[in-house]
Order: structure tokens, then sequence, then C-alpha cells
């Protein structure tokens, strides 16, 4: 089994504190107070790997581009809300679970806590992103993955799933309360299935067939997304949208 992790510190705070405030209230912040943090991970050894990202309050951004297999940019307010990243290998498969400490699902409005996550395009990946309240916006598009799974909270979600696809995709979504979107590709074909709760379901771009939403390119394309979405008690947008860089 093996962990490799590499952390960076870009930036700690934007207020000075005398030695006794910090003594009484290290974990209290002052008005400006923000840490920023850059870590990376290596890929290592392993052919394919399973990301778990767990959010219960704050503001997510995630998407590709990463040379290794994540790239993260942390900015929260308190020291004890640094976030815990763990990756390991183990018989060629890598495990990354991105999650937050205790105690910042209280978050204040006041106070800042951003994920800017991105993760490597190429290995074969299972990822799994639960949400509990605040927004986030996953472009997952042009990641190499083989099973998606996304569970939100209370707020908005956009999942967006338009991009270069070279292989089939099932995917989750599961609503909760708020605005959930789940942005599909014009150019390979698409089936959503919505099942339960309440609320409105809004399909742009979309025809409904035997009780599920397809688009124009369902049953001709070779590369087929299926998407579950399990409403909540929200609202949920379905568009089709043409892929960056596709003509």
């Amino acid at each position: 089994m093996k962990s490799i992790l590499t952390s960076h510190l870009l930036g700690v705070t934007l207020a000075l504190f005398p030695a006794f405030s910090i003594c009484q209230g290290a974990d209290r912040p002052a008005a400006g107070h923000v840490e920023t943090e850059r870590r990376l991970v290596e890929l290592g050894g392993a052919k394919s790997v399973r990301v778990v990202v767990r959010m219960g309050a704050g503001e997510l951004n995630l998407t590709g581009g990463a040379k290794d297999l994540l790239n993260a940019d942390f900015a929260y307010s308190r020291p004890s809300w640094r976030p815990d990243v763990v990756y390991e290998v183990s018989g060629g498969r890598g495990t990354l679970e991105i999650r937050e400490p205790e105690g910042v699902r209280d978050l204040p409005s006041s106070e800042r806590y951003v994920w800017n996550l991105r993760l490597n395009d190429d290995v074969p990946m299972e990822l799994e992103v639960h949400l509990g309240v605040g927004k986030s916006e996953l472009t997952l598009g042009w990641l190499t993955l083989r099973k998606l799974e996304v569970e939100t909270g209370v707020g908005e979600c956009v999942v967006d799933l338009t991009g270069d696809w070279k292989r089939n995709l099932n995917a989750t979504v599961r609503g909760g309360i708020g605005k959930t979107t789940v942005r599909l590709p014009s150019d390979s074909g698409v089936l959503v299935r919505v099942i339960g709760g309440v609320g409105t379901v809004n399909h742009r771009g979309l025809r409904q067939m035997d009780g599920a939403f397809v688009n124009d390119l369902y049953g001709k394309s070779r590369i087929t997304l299926e998407v579950d979405v399990r409403r909540g008690m929200g609202e949920v947008n379905l568009e089709v949208a043409k892929s960056p860089g596709v003509i």
C-alpha cells in the first residue's frame, strides 16, 4: 500500500494578531482572514482510481486538466477547516478521498470555504461527490469516467457532462433541496430517467420516450450516457448543449 501526497502552502492570512490573541482564540477568524493552500497528489503506480469528494458546506468547483492525479486549491477562514486529502495505491488501483473536517457544516455566511479541484483527464476513474449546503459546479465531460455518483444537498449544483466521450457512462444524480442542473452532450446518445421526488423538471433539447428523456442521437451514436436523476424537493433542469471545442 502506497500513499503519495505533496502539500504546498501558498498563503496564510491577511491580518496579524498579538500573541495573547492567538493563545486565547487561534481558530477565531479576524475580518478578512483567509488561508489559501495548494495540494498536489501524484498518480503513482495506479492504473485506475476511485475518487470520493465529501463537502458538507461551502463552494465546490471540480473539473479536469490536472497533470497529476489532483491539483487542488483551497481557501478557508479557519485553520481547523483545512481539508483532509488521503491517497493510497494498492494492486494498481488508487483511492483518493477529499473531505472536510468536523465543524464546517455550520458555516457562517460571512466566512469563506472554497475548493477548486482539478483531476487528471486520462486515468480511468470512478467518481463520487457528496454535497451538503452550498454551491457547486462539476465540469466532468473531459474526464475518463467509468462511473459517476453525485449526491446534492441544499443549494445549487451544476453537473456538466458535455465533452468528448470515448466510452459509455452510467451516472446517478441524487437531488436535494434547491436547484440541480444536468448539462448533457448533443454529440453523444443520452437517456435520462427521472425517478421519484417532487418539484419541477425542465427538459430542454430532449424528448420523452418510454417514460425517459432522450436526445436526437440516442440509439444512433456508438456512445451512450445513461443518467438516473433521483429527485429531491427542488428544481431539476436537463439541458442539451454543444461540447466545448466540438464544431
